[in-house]
């Protein structure tokens, strides 16, 4: 593949910091080595002689010397090579990608912070960009910036549907066609498992069928996979990295929600050219994610090695499929008849669609508020964030179980009274 047709002209500019090249070039030099390159501060004048931290499950994490120098000191761009050497071994445990001798991985600051630097390294304004609708949120806020043009394609109980996904490319493509200042897009962002914030995975086949889509027309998939390890389903469903023989998938992981967001560590997988680029953007900004954070996560991993980790995750899945469980309930309790939903298949939210009223701002943000309960409106996530939407997201990860009973039945009488209202409305209009 040739990969300069993805970075934009400002990333292609991008050339290594000599300083942060030595740094690298510094953790990896023999133990005898003499360096008077470096500007890093002497670790004897830092306050910390150790660090203890106590884990839920009884274990004890100690970082004494030489790991919290480590901790505390300036780092590789890509990240603290011991970590890095865990995520690429974990990465390839769990994905196995088919294109592993090509692919790279860096330590970012969450998956967020991946996910805008890549949109940043291949966007121009003016750009189109394939997305699924409805969409992380997090995502359109980046994509602003650039005043694209937003390609939707719509989701069902599936995800995205693969037959619009090229129904969408062809019609863009003619337009593309008779109008020469528009451009086909280079870019698709999806999140393809317990997706945020319908819930939804998609299911293998389709996964398969909507790389096959993007191998023909060119197309880099941004993979946000921040809810992978908290799906519901029996079994996991195949990555789109692990689906990679071309290699055009950037792919986004994330600690934030597996272990705690607080640590502010996610990593990036995809081909070597783009992940390089992605880091010479980080060398001129923050340097590296923090080394404290880094290096805790690694002493998790080499007390609990992956398959104990694997482990763990499969009883924070079953927390939330308890707390979604508890939720539909509710809901069914609360709301049938006045909305419909699907069961999502992991994650932390529920997606409900309000049956009568053809927008539900107001009602949530004004009224809703003086209820004293807070949900989402569909907007924040829609393709097309100014139209009208009558999609609410709720989320089941935080608030005790009769909280969110009594949230639920609250906005059973909010949409009641929201309905009475329009009526009013209606009839004097009449």
């Amino acid at each position: 593949m040739d990969y300069s047709y993805f970075i934009n002209q400002h990333a292609g500019r991008r050339r290594p910091a000599i300083t942060r090249e030595l740094t690298k070039r510094h953790y990896s030099a023999p133990k005898e080595s003499i360096s008077l390159a470096e500007g890093m501060p002497n670790e004897t004048t830092f306050p910390f002689e150790n660090i203890s931290i106590s884990l839920k499950d009884g274990h004890m994490v100690q970082l004494g010397q030489p790991e919290l120098s480590a901790a505390l000191q300036y780092n590789p761009t890509q990240g603290y090579p011991p970590l890095l050497k865990t995520l690429k071994e974990f990465t390839k445990f769990v994905h196995n990608p088919p294109n592993w001798d090509r692919s790279e991985v860096l330590v970012t600051v969450g998956s967020q912070d991946g996910i805008s630097r890549s949109i940043e390294m291949c966007m121009v304004e003016g750009d189109s960009i394939l997305v699924q609708n409805p969409l992380y949120a997090g995502t359109e806020a980046v994509l602003k910036a650039f005043k694209p043009t937003i390609l939707p394609v719509d989701q069902d109980q599936d995800g995205m549907v693969p037959e619009l996904l090229e129904e969408v490319l062809e019609n863009w493509k003619l337009q593309c066609e008779q109008n020469s200042a528009l451009r086909m897009p280079k870019l698709m962002y999806l999140n393809p498992t317990a997706s945020n914030p319908t819930g939804t995975t998609i299911p293998l086949d389709r996964r398969q069928k909507i790389y096959n889509i993007c191998c023909k027309y060119n197309i880099i998939i941004l993979e946000d996979d921040a809810y992978y390890f908290l799906h519901f389903l029996d079994h996991t469903t195949p990555s789109f990295l692990s689906l990679d023989t071309e290699g055009r998938v950037l792919r986004f992981d994330s600690f934030s929600k597996i272990m705690c967001p607080g640590l502010r560590i996610g990593w990036l997988t995809g081909p070597k050219q783009l992940v390089q680029n992605i880091e010479l953007h980080v060398q001129s900004s923050y340097l590296h994610a923090s080394s404290l954070s880094q290096i805790i996560i690694n002493s998790l991993f080499n007390e609990w090695g992956f398959e104990a980790f694997l482990g763990r995750l499969n009883t924070i899945r079953d927390y939330y499929k308890v707390r979604r469980d508890v939720t539909l309930q509710s809901m069914d309790k609360h709301l049938k008849g006045l909305c419909e939903w699907t069961v999502p298949s992991g994650g932390m939210f529920v997606w409900i669609k309000v049956k009568g009223i053809s927008d539900v701002y107001d009602m949530l943000m004004t009224r809703g508020l003086k209820k004293l309960i807070t949900f989402v409106p569909g907007h924040a996530f829609m393709a097309d964030p100014t139209a009208a939407c009558n999609y609410i997201r709720a989320s089941f990860s935080k608030a005790q179980p009769a909280q969110i009973d009594i949230a639920m039945k609250l906005l059973a009488e909010l949409i009641i009274e929201e309905k009475e209202l329009l009526n009013r409305k209606l009839n004097n209009i009449v």
